[in-house]
């Protein structure tokens, strides 16, 4: 008779178990969390607004005139200038109600003192309470999901986005993108071509539903986001519940990453996977850089993380002949498998680099973007006088400026903060692209906006931070009422904003401490909590 060996399938049976106990335990840990969230009324207020934002988003301003909504709408008398008021109050209402939610739900600093989430709440948790009205509403504050599913459209009938644009194809695509893009060929990378044409095919080439669709590419973004913001934070040594808090929950990043299904969320996922990769082992950075790559497929400001990714493990100790130029290989190696990474992608898709010919196009329209506000208003100083041959190019010629200051800035940063703190150097990059740029929208803010958590001293960052994406949201809140043709109410909606951020830095004595740490900065103390 045959001796068995019964030791081998005991010790796999035991390792089964195990791996079925942990994931039961995980399953009854994310349980608890999401009831938990469920019964904290912040979450809830927070699911409110969402809930308002979803239903203020089926009105004219967001609904291109072929969507389905409007004869399911028509039927309950939705439609006219009545629903226009009151989707636009509904929204307004929402973003508020967003906005005082997370504002309740934020960390205090010290370990010692109480938190604004409750034990045993996860981030992602909340995150997850507050992204269920947005996942099947249309796409909110922003036409671009239209556009990437008439891109997917061109794609499925032999043209490339690089050659042709959503104008040359007349119908239902074309007819939900906005009239400023329907001409226009676009800058996005290969890879986030291939994933729009993708879900037009899953969608069954359904206009509306390939739209909607694009949400499902930029919640992979959010939930590597959510998941490793705060588990980088603590492996780089710094506080992952304000991490959590600030990037993970964010309203920029719950209105446009879920709500606008913007394809910045899938790029911001990859560059994040990225540099938790390069904190794993001394060189796993190798491997990061090739992720950056596949990040910069879908947007090509992607490249940047490239610069930071070696030197997280291994910052650049002297300035020695002999580290500087360790830390440049290491540099110039980086973006080395990130450029092999994003060149082989582009191949496989057989789109190639025509991208390049569009870079121009975001800046096409007029936005808040700091050069763009200059060159208007000197536009209009040079009319006023006559001027109008100078006029003409006030806008262009602001734009160049502005970005010429940034790539100063970028440098200067580079110098200063690259060697040894890589990801103050990266988070500050990318807000001063978002600033320097013709273009700003505030999810392009979030490039920068994920990562200030990771930056040293992150605390003097918070306040202005705050008011940044405070002030971004009022702004979208008129521009959502502009589009109504009830602009008073958006301009006074963003004034209630403002004031209750006012008051309640009042009330917990939270600007106070900034301005007695701004001073104390100023004549050289010391400052124990920074």
């Amino acid at each position: 008779m045959r001796n068995v060996d019964w030791s081998g399938e005991a010790t796999a049976r035991t390792a089964s178990r195990r791996r079925l106990d942990r994931s039961m335990r995980f399953l009854r840990r994310a349980a608890r969390s999401y009831a938990m969230a469920w019964a904290t009324p912040a979450v809830l207020e927070g699911l409110i607004g969402t809930g308002l934002i979803a239903m203020g988003s089926l009105t004219p301003a967001y609904l291109p005139n072929n969507s389905p909504w409007w004869s399911r709408l028509g039927r309950f008398g939705l439609v006219g200038p009545s629903w226009r008021f009151i989707g636009t109050v509904l929204a307004l209402a929402g973003v508020g109600l967003l906005i005082d939610a997370w504002l309740r739900l934020k960390p205090n600093h010290g370990p010692n003192r109480p938190r604004g989430i409750r034990a045993g709440v996860h981030p992602w948790a909340v995150l997850g309470v507050w992204g269920l009205p947005l996942l099947l509403a249309p796409p909110i504050f922003s036409h671009d999901a239209y556009s990437y599913a008439a891109q997917g459209w061109l794609v499925i009938n032999d043209i490339s986005p690089y050659d042709g644009y959503p104008g040359l194809l007349p119908g239902a695509f074309a007819d939900q993108v906005a009239q400023e893009w329907r001409y226009t060929k676009t800058p996005y990378g290969p890879l986030a071509i291939q994933i729009q044409h993708l879900v037009v095919l899953v969608a069954h080439q359904n206009p509306y539903w390939s739209a909607v669709g694009m949400r499902a590419s930029a919640l992979i973004g959010v939930i590597l986001i959510g998941l490793l913001i705060p588990r980088l934070a603590r492996r780089t040594g710094h506080d992952p519940h304000f991490a959590a808090w600030f990037a993970t929950l964010n309203p920029i990043l719950v209105i446009d990453f879920i709500g606008g299904a913007h394809n910045d969320s899938l790029m911001m996922g990859l560059v994040v996977l990225a540099l938790f990769i390069a904190t794993l082992a001394d060189r796993a950075w190798l491997a990061g850089a090739l992720v950056i790559g596949v990040a910069a497929a879908i947007k090509q400001p992607a490249f940047m993380a490239a610069l930071a990714l070696p030197l997280i493990r291994h910052p650049m100790e002297s300035w020695s002949g002999r580290d500087v130029m360790a830390a440049v290989g290491r540099i110039l190696g980086s973006l080395a498998l990130s450029v092999g990474s994003f060149s082989l992608v582009s191949w496989l898709t057989g789109l190639g680099f025509g991208w390049y010919h569009a870079v121009d196009v975001p800046g096409m329209v007029i936005t808040v973007s700091p050069a763009t506000l200059i060159g208007l208003g000197i536009r209009q100083v040079l009319t006023l006088f006559g001027a109008t041959g100078a006029a003409v190019s006030a806008i262009q010629v602001s734009q160049t400026v502005g970005l010429v200051c940034g790539v100063v800035v970028i440098v200067i940063l580079a110098v200063r903060e690259l060697p040894r703190r890589p990801l103050t150097f990266l988070a500050l990059a990318y807000l001063t692209v978002t600033l320097a740029a013709p273009a700003l929208h505030s999810w392009y803010v979030m490039w920068g906006f994920l990562l200030l958590p990771l930056v040293d001293n992150a605390e003097r960052y918070v306040r202005p931070a705050t008011w940044t994406t405070v002030v971004l949201l009022a702004y979208g809140a008129i521009n959502l009422s502009w589009r109504h043709d009830y602009v008073a109410l958006g301009a006074t909606a963003a004034v209630v904003l403002l004031a209750r951020l006012v008051w309640r830095e009042h009330t917990t004595g939270q600007g106070w401490a900034w301005l007695g740490r701004f001073r104390r900065n100023r004549s050289g103390e010391d400052s124990s909590d920074e």
